[in-house]
């Protein structure tokens, strides 16, 4: 495999008219879960990625499998668990701006994945590991798991490349989150933070602050996301700001930074540079902002070529 990642995939219910979820009458369903947004951005660029995860041995979990089969990702160490059930969730529509998201996850299938589900020779046929602060925040036996294959992808001398992907919510606490999180990101080959996550995990205000923090801890890579304004990169040798691409209408925000990953770390894995790995993610990110569904955007090898040509002839 290019890429592996494991975390927790949802069932999602959009609501197709606006206003409060209280008052939605009907819905559509979907997938959702960052990582799983991430192996599916991955496989549709042509990657070969793998998810490692538990769903309940449920309709919504055959969901999740055959949503995640029709995308070509590999989930050869997914487990069905009878015994808990699969998370789901409920998603606003808006005009503009971030939905509301309600979720309904506690005691999922995907939470109690620990150490004894982690295969060895499975990590070690991938390339690169991709991670986001979410499973730390879900389960304790989650938490561990992802240290460990942390830990284990660094000494096979795999890339691992971390997404803090905040949910404050899931903490106990702020300082608990920002300890955890800061400990797991100063392990990591490249990390991905937006500009307020930086903010709140480093306590400084600037791209070139926020990187320097991480970079002195040992961090290879640091890419700041910045929204509409693109993304600001730092690495030892080289910085600088990448322009983000235009977006004629903002449907739904939700996404758009697992696509961003994809864009930044496909384009590391395939040798490109560091500003072209970034403005491939800005590329991804802008497309997935133009529609509801969190991977619905995610283009194939194809459409990205193009989406990113055709910027290159306007500008």
């Amino acid at each position: 495999m290019d890429v592996v990642t494991f975390g927790e995939a949802m069932v999602m219910f959009i609501a197709n008219e606006i206003g409060p979820l209280h008052q939605v009458r009907c819905f559509h369903k979907s997938l959702a879960g960052a990582e799983v947004n991430t192996a599916i951005g991955f496989a549709r660029l042509g990657l070969k990625s793998g998810w490692v995860s538990k769903v309940g041995d449920d309709a919504f979990g055959a969901y999740i499998i055959k949503q995640l089969q029709s995308e070509k990702v590999n989930i050869d160490q997914v487990t069905i668990d009878a015994d808990h059930p699969t998370g789901f969730q409920l998603k606003s529509k808006v005009l503009e701006g971030d939905p509301e998201v309600q979720y309904f996850r506690k005691g999922s299938a995907a939470s109690y994945l620990n150490t004894a589900d982690f295969d060895e020779e499975y990590f070690r046929t991938a390339r690169h590991l991709h991670m986001t602060g979410i499973p730390l925040a879900i389960s304790r036996s989650m938490r561990e798991f992802a240290k460990h294959a942390q830990s284990f992808m660094k000494k096979e001398g795999k890339t691992v490349s971390f997404d803090p992907n905040l949910r404050p919510s899931l903490w106990k606490s702020k300082e608990e989150m920002v300890s955890v999180i800061n400990e797991v990101a100063f392990e990591s080959d490249y990390f991905l933070p937006g500009i307020h996550e930086g903010e709140l995990l480093t306590g400084f205000t600037q791209p070139g602050d926020i990187a320097d923090f991480y970079l002195d801890r040992g961090v290879e890579l640091v890419v700041v996301k910045l929204g509409s304004k693109g993304a600001f990169y730092k690495c030892r040798s080289d910085e600088g700001y990448v322009a983000g691409f235009p977006v004629s209408k903002v449907v739904d925000t939700v996404g758009a930074g697992d696509g961003f990953a994809v864009g930044v770390i496909s384009g590391l894995l395939e040798g490109l540079s560091i500003r072209d790995a970034v403005l491939r993610g800005n590329a991804i990110g802008a497309l997935a902002v133009q529609s509801t569904g969190d991977s619905d955007g995610y283009p194939t090898r194809q459409g990205l070529e193009q989406f990113i040509e055709k910027f290159a002839r306007r500008s």
